[in-house]
């Protein structure tokens, strides 16, 4: 647009301009500080409209608008003349704010422009002008930004040949960096010539290194790899993030539902337009279904609406009884005028549709307001009444787990969404539109069905003609619904990415006729419009998609390879292209081509120009077309070809240009690890730009997502010349790939822990260390734990999903079974994972682990059966010798009947409860580190092995049926018999510790009361009091609980006659029973005495915590692991009574658990101990990963030799508290390992808190560490010395303070 403004004195620096209906504009010019030319601020005030500021830079002497390189979010090119930037709102007013960077733009003028009534709004028929007051362009030499000074840093450090900088040496370049940017400054060059010159400089530099040989394998290409500080990635998802529950922040959602009533709400729909909203609720009022459909749109408004009955593309005449009031019937669809409703905010407008109890199957309408329609992005709105039965799936095979109204539609529409690319994009965007509420589940549902058409198991086009340029603008609308949706909910950024990944760029404008306008003027040049190239033309013309960017690049391969047919078709298959999927396209492609050998080079011009058109359509995370579009690139055209001019992304910093050109320059180079180095910094320096709203956002995120694919492909191409590098250039290959990982992850603070501590033990390599391989493979370990987390959480979320659409779409069943397998393929995680397994047999030879850990060293033969839990084979009896192979192994799992050894991948530690128990039933038990190993065992399903432990390993062979019976090894020897002597209740509800005795409590209690007074006061044991025995049973009978007592007992009866089910029924009874007084004024009584804190000082509310809580341990009597334990063990279920331990918790920095006989080898010299952070909870129970642990020769305690490095993910910590310790007479048992059966229950809920090793001080502070370690041996020590026998102990330490919990004797 040119300049029609009238002449202007200088421009005061603020303007104000009355405009019609009462609005009033304000623009003010200022200075500012980050070094742009100015500010300009746009206020419009009393207006009720989303205006759009249609506006151009004007240099001296010239009248057309210039475009600047800068301009805010939301900004939008409009036919290459002027830019378009919509008014925010906020509060009461809408504003712009502008940086004017150029120097040479003296002036801004601008139009304002109303889209909805397609109206302009100018000054005396010409454009606003505002002057760019002189005094702040001659102002003193502004301040440099960072961005350049740290990209002149870098220049420094690359010319002095990249070397390993200390943070001082840093330092000192950034600021010789900034002095000599300073300096040019002072010489008259403008910021803008500044960067000009550094980019020229970097771009000088790359096309040397370009032209040098490069070196493949060199060692010093990867050694050093620069530490991230990934903390600045971290990324918590917020709560409920998963449950469909995260609705963006709407004032009109919040209004309407307080005017209305939030209850018995169904659905709600949210549809934003401009600065006005739709809300849509479906609810329940006195037993009929309503629609409240409201607007806080301005004026007459009304909703044009009908209904469906078979599916959403339906729209017939509503009958007549559910119309509303103020409604009219018209010609095939009802009007209804919307009603004022009072609210505390204003007035907003309301129309309410009583469906009553009719079955339909949505509502579709459309707004009339202000003089014009108002749809959906040019679609009707429509409201799914499915929902009205059921939102979510029920039942298996029925859509469980999915967002069912969701996809049962999508598949009532495919069969128009196959029409063409267009059909579907738009229907997918009206969906997205209406899930996008429905949280993560909603979005999964877009995700399958859009990716099962990218897979083509869906069809593209089937008997209908459509334009590139509409398809294009269809995406166009479905990527801007999606960049939208990017912003406002962030928890949902891992699924939106692999959604953009499954469909192109699109675009608005020409974008999309340029494919149909370039093929012809191609045919033309070239001579070749007859043949595959017109069949080509004509599926262009029909239907363009994907395919033809394949197409294209396989003639072009074709033409360089001086047409070699044979590279046509392999490039083709190569991409999933088969003469029978050409022939299959509405306009077949059944010809090969043939071009004339003359035109080779014109064909390689025209080809090369149009894929490049194509990608910009179709191919999203292309590399190269992501960083054209944000880079910005002009082709003039040549003979009829037009010429095309894309402008740059605005707010991309100079590093981040300077790396997109090297890796445009070096995408295909052999030596990947300065390629990976540069695609990574892309990515770190992009991110902050992703995480607000921006007007070119979405070509942002396929920049990221190619920057992300390219790291992938790129470390999967250099995987052979790793087979024979350093191991640090391994390692550094890990570092890569881990921060990929965790720039693409939503919830990403376990693998940004990961790589905090991946980084520190990179530090600490030590080629050949025990003990760094040790710590190493520790992290290793806790890396494929994320991974594997990862994966089965993808696996719960997105499988449902695929296997209800799948089947509704009859898409191949081997589509359909491996479709979250290959989603999770598609990402680094699987990179990672190969990369793991290449190191990790490496770190195990170093560090002496072998392929195997046995927790419970005993030699054995039986039956090979592989299973996938422990836990689900628990209750099961085998009735021959038992060799389980199970792939997850929790730790709380009981071993089953007739099982001699348990052989797992997992990890569980060596105290946990499973492996206490596996010690003391004799059964094998161990973890096979070995994949090829565990493979080769379950190919024996069915098969007799027998086991044999030598040294700190296992070796098994093959024995026939017979061997097994007649040798030595079938089952483990029968304990002698075991009794339980039942308690009877002593008159007392709660002792202190002086009264404790064998008949009171059981020995967990005894024990501690045996400690006190006998250990150093360096140990300290905690106070306690206690319920004793009989207390339970004595209140059941009380006249309060005597409703409870009876359902108790008749569900007692049903689970000793075996109906095992009635377990839960039981603990649900006994959580329901109250106090009596006496046993509350009694436990108060002595917990005051005892200075442990009463609850109930604090509230009734404390104490009914502490109640539950108590509760909650009297309960587990009846959990299901226990219940099985004592039938197994032959003991009288109902002789078994529990006392209740209290005592006050420690807030544990770690908690330990030590045996003072090495369990894993019965050396009696040893003490073996192992430590994590946070409560005890984590060791002994089912939290995946290991322990820290030592062993300490008792004749050398000062020295204890470290085993293994932590890998927990999770710790449990907890405030100030009280704890309640089961306590029952069936634990400690000669022959029988009870403890741990039964719950010990806090009085308030731990936290949960994920863990970083990297500068936790057990960890990294080496005398810290040697201190505790000691006193916890010395500690042990000292306690066998007091029983004298081995000891079972567990504890805690706190500010460097060792405290003991409890002891017993090691069994």
């Amino acid at each position: 647009m040119s300049s029609k403004s009238a002449s202007y004195s200088q421009t005061p620096p603020v303007q104000h301009f009355e405009l019609s209906e009462g609005m009033q504009l304000k623009v003010n010019v200022s200075g500012t500080s980050n070094g742009c030319t100015a500010k300009v601020d746009f206020q419009l005030t009393n207006c009720s409209l989303p205006l759009i500021l249609h506006w151009g830079g004007i240099y001296h002497g010239q009248k057309n608008w210039v475009l600047p390189a800068d301009f805010p979010s939301g900004t939008r090119t409009y036919k290459k003349n002027a830019l378009q930037t919509p008014f925010v709102k906020n509060g009461e007013i809408f504003s712009i704010t502008i940086h004017l960077w150029d120097p040479k733009i003296l002036a801004i003028e601008f139009v304002l422009k109303d889209e909805r009534h397609d109206r302009w709004f100018k000054l005396n028929e010409g454009n606003f002008r505002i002057d760019i007051p002189k005094d702040l362009k001659c102002a003193s030499h502004p301040t440099i930004p960072k961005e350049l000074v740290e990209h002149k840093a870098h220049l420094l450090w690359e010319s002095k040949g990249q070397p390993r900088n200390s943070p001082q040496q840093e330092k000192e370049e950034y600021e010789a960096a900034l002095s000599e940017l300073n300096s040019q400054l002072s010489k008259g060059i403008s910021l803008d010539e500044l960067r000009r010159n550094l980019l020229v400089e970097s771009n000088k530099r790359t096309a040397d290194n370009k032209e040098r040989p490069t070196v493949v394998n060199s060692p010093s290409a990867s050694s050093y790899h620069k530490r991230q500080d990934v903390s600045q990635w971290l990324n918590k998802r917020s709560k409920g993030g998963t449950k469909g529950t995260n609705f963006p922040s709407s004032a009109l959602l919040n209004r309407i539902e307080k005017s209305a009533g939030g209850d018995d709400v169904i659905l709600r729909q949210t549809f934003r337009l401009g600065s006005s909203e739709i809300v849509v609720l479906l609810k329940m009022v006195k037993d009929d279904h309503h629609i409240l459909v409201a607007t806080d749109m301005k004026g007459a408004t009304m909703l044009h609406w009908g209904v469906s009955k078979l599916s959403a593309g339906e729209w017939l005449v509503p009958p007549s009884e559910i119309l509303p009031e103020r409604s009219k019937l018209v010609d095939g669809a009802c009007q209804t005028y919307f009603k004022d409703i009072p609210t505390e905010e204003g007035f907003l407008q309301v129309v309410d549709i009583n469906l009553q109890r009719r079955d339909f199957a949505g509502v579709p309408f459309i707004i009339w307001s202000g003089g014009s329609w108002i749809k959906n992005n040019g679609s009707n709105f429509y409201i799914s009444l499915k929902s009205m039965s059921s939102k979510y799936g029920k039942g298996a095979g029925d859509g469980k787990g999915t967002v069912k109204w969701l996809l049962d539609e999508i598949s009532e529409r495919e069969k128009d969404a196959e029409r063409s690319l267009m059909h579907r994009f738009n229907i997918a965007t009206e969906l997205t539109e209406r899930c996008k509420n429905d949280g993560e589940l909603g979005l999964i549902g877009i995700l399958v069905w859009l990716r099962f058409m990218a897979c083509r198991q869906l069809t593209w086009n089937k008997n209908y003609n459509v334009k590139p340029r509409e398809i294009s603008v269809a995406q166009d609308k479905l990527i801007d619904l999606l960049q939208r949706i990017y912003i406002e909910q962030p928890n949902d950024r891992e699924i939106l990415r692999l959604i953009m990944a499954s469909i192109g760029r699109g675009g608005e404008g020409d974008v999309g006729q340029r494919i149909r306008d370039e093929i012809l003027v191609l045919q033309r040049n070239n001579d070749c419009k007859g043949g595959m190239m017109e069949e080509w033309h004509q599926k262009l013309h029909n239907n363009s998609s994907p395919d033809d960017v394949i197409i294209c690049q396989a003639l072009l391969d074709y033409v360089r390879s001086d047409f070699d047919i044979g590279v046509y078709w392999r490039t083709l298959n190569a991409n999933g292209l088969t003469k029978s999927i050409l022939a299959s396209y509405d306009r077949p492609i059944l010809s090969e081509p043939h071009f004339t050998a003359g035109t080779k080079g014109e064909l390689i011009r025209d080809l090369t120009s149009y894929l490049q058109t194509l990608k910009a359509v179709h191919s999203g995370a292309d590399i190269e077309s992501a960083i054209a579009a944000c880079l910005g690139y002009t082709f003039k055209g040549h003979d009829s070809m037009s010429g095309v001019q894309v402008q740059s992304v605005g707010g991309l910093s100079l590093k981040l240009r300077e790396n997109l050109s090297i890796v445009q320059m070096h995408i295909e180079d052999k030596n990947i690890f300065p390629l990976l180095e540069k695609l990574l910094e892309s990515r770190i320096e992009l991110r902050p730009l992703l995480l607000k709203p921006h007007g070119r956002l979405k070509d942002l995120l396929f920049l990221d997502l190619a920057l992300d694919s390219a790291v992938r492909t790129s470390m999967e191409r250099g995987f052979k010349e790793l087979n024979t590098s350093h191991l640090q250039d391994i390692m550094s290959s890990i570092s890569l790939v881990l921060e990929n990982i965790c720039l693409s992850t939503v919830d990403n603070e376990d693998i940004i822990y990961c790589a905090k501590d991946w980084y520190r033990t990179c530090e600490l390599f030590k080629s050949n260390d025990d003990q760094w391989a040790l710590q190493t493979k520790a992290v290793l370990d806790r890396i494929r734990m994320a991974l594997t987390d990862k994966a089965q959480y993808y696996q719960k979320m997105v499988q449902p999903s695929a296997q209800y659409l799948g089947e509704l779409l009859c898409v191949e069943k081997g589509a359909i079974d491996i479709f979250t397998e290959e989603l999770i393929r598609a990402g680094s995680a699987s990179t990672l994972s190969l990369l793991i397994n290449r190191l990790d047999p490496i770190l195990r030879k170093i560090a002496n682990l072998g392929c195997w850990q046995v927790i419970s060293p005993v030699e054995v033969c039986g039956f090979v059966t592989a299973i996938n839990e422990l836990i689900s084979v628990q209750r099961k009896i085998y009735r021959r010798p038992t060799i389980i192979i199970a792939n997850k192994v929790g730790g709380e799992e009981e071993i089953p009947d007739g099982v001699v050894a348990v052989l797992t991948p997992d990890m569980p530690d060596v105290l946990s409860h499973v492996s206490v128990r596996a010690r003391n039933s004799k059964v094998c038990f161990a973890t096979c580190f070995d994949q090829s190993i565990l493979r080769d065992l379950k190919s024996k399903e069915g098969k007799a092995i027998s086991i044999r432990v030598r040294s700190t390993s296992l070796v098994y062979s093959d024995i026939t049926s017979s061997d097994l019976y007649l040798g030595p090894f079938i089952f483990p020897p029968i304990p002698p018999t075991i009794t339980l002597r039942k308690k009877s209740f002593g008159g007392k509800y709660a002792i202190s510790v002086e009264e404790f005795t064998s008949d009171t409590v059981g020995a967990k209690s005894r024990n501690i009361q045996f400690l006190r007074g006998r250990v150093p006061s360096w140990i300290k044991v905690p106070t306690s009091v206690a319920l004793p025995f009989g207390v339970f049973e004595t209140i059941l009978l009380a006249y309060i609980n005597k409703d409870l007592a009876n359902k108790i007992s008749s569900f007692i009866r049903l689970v000793n006659d075996g109906d095992l089910s009635k377990l839960r029924a039981i603990q649900e009874n006994i959580l329901q029973i109250k106090a009596p007084s006496q046993l509350i004024n009694e436990l108060k009584s002595k917990m005051k005495s005892s200075k442990i804190a009463w609850p109930g000082d604090e509230g009734d509310e404390r104490w009914n915590q502490a109640w539950q809580a108590i509760k909650k341990v009297w309960a587990s009597k009846w959990n299901e692991r226990a219940y099985i334990s004592c039938r197994k063990a032959k003991l009288n279920h109902s002789d078994l009574c529990m006392a209740v331990l209290v005592q006050e918790i420690i807030s544990a920095d770690y908690a330990f658990v030590t045996h003072t006989r090495n369990p894993l080898s019965g050396d009696p010299s040893e003490i073996y101990t192992e430590i994590v952070k946070g409560l005890g909870e984590t060791l002994v129970g089912a939290y995946p990963g290991r322990a820290m642990s030592f062993i300490t020769k008792k004749s050398n305690i000062k020295f204890p030799i470290i085993v293994g490095y932590p890998s927990k993910q999770m710790g449990l910590f907890i405030k100030k508290s009280i704890i309640f310790r089961s306590d029952s007479n069936g634990e400690d048992l000669e022959g029988y390992a009870g403890a741990g059966l039964y719950d010990s229950v806090p009085m308030d809920k731990e936290d949960e808190v994920i863990l970083d090793y990297s500068c936790d001080r057990l960890i990294v502070d080496k005398s810290f560490q040697s201190s505790i370690f000691l006193k916890i041996a010395e500690a042990g020590k000292f306690i066998e010395g007091l029983y004298g026998s081995a000891q079972d102990i567990e504890g805690v330490v706190k500010d460097g303070e060792v405290y003991v919990v409890q002891t017993r004797p090691q069994v």
